[in-house]
């Protein structure tokens, strides 16, 4: 058995992509519009999963073992109506190792992503998507030392 990907049902696909690429930084490895299923698939993958794989392009089919997401955007119907997936905390969440647990919230926070739970101890932190995913971040190797103004800031919402 090969781990394939997992797949996040996403209500705005430019807010998600900017939350997944701008703010997270995954890069896109995929796209499919598929006219007559009325949905659009987009492969999220880190970069440096991009460099292990080799890939050079748009090739299929992308790898088994390659830790991808797929946002899956169906589009509204012809009353211009979208399908409501709620807050999608029955997922669980998804987790990524950082480089630097600060400088990714900060990035993050730039962008307007609310920080639910803070790195106060300078290894792990939750956000949540356009679509309310929570999103886990850990420090990789050792925590960093707390710092300001993460170390004095409290949970907001849920995580």
């Amino acid at each position: 058995m090969d781990f394939l990907h997992t797949m996040v049902r996403v209500t705005d696909l430019d807010a998600s992509l900017k939350f997944y690429c701008e703010g997270l930084g995954l890069t896109e490895f995929r796209r499919v519009d598929n006219e007559k299923g009325r949905f659009t698939l987009v492969f999220l993958g880190t970069p440096n999963d991009l460099k292990r794989s080799g890939l050079k392009g748009d090739e299929r089919p992308l790898p088994a073992g390659l830790p991808m997401i797929e946002l899956t955007y169906n589009w509204p119907d012809e009353n211009g109506k979208s399908e409501d997936y709620g807050e999608g905390r029955n997922f669980g969440h998804m987790a990524y190792s950082v480089d630097d647990v600060y400088a990714a919230c900060e990035r993050l926070q730039n962008i307007g992503v609310t920080i639910n739970r803070p790195p106060r101890d300078g290894y792990m932190a939750f956000v949540r998507s356009p679509d309310n995913i929570s999103i886990e971040l850990l420090q990789s190797g050792d925590p960093l030392a707390p710092q300001a103004p993460w170390a004095s800031m409290e949970n907001e919402g849920k995580w």
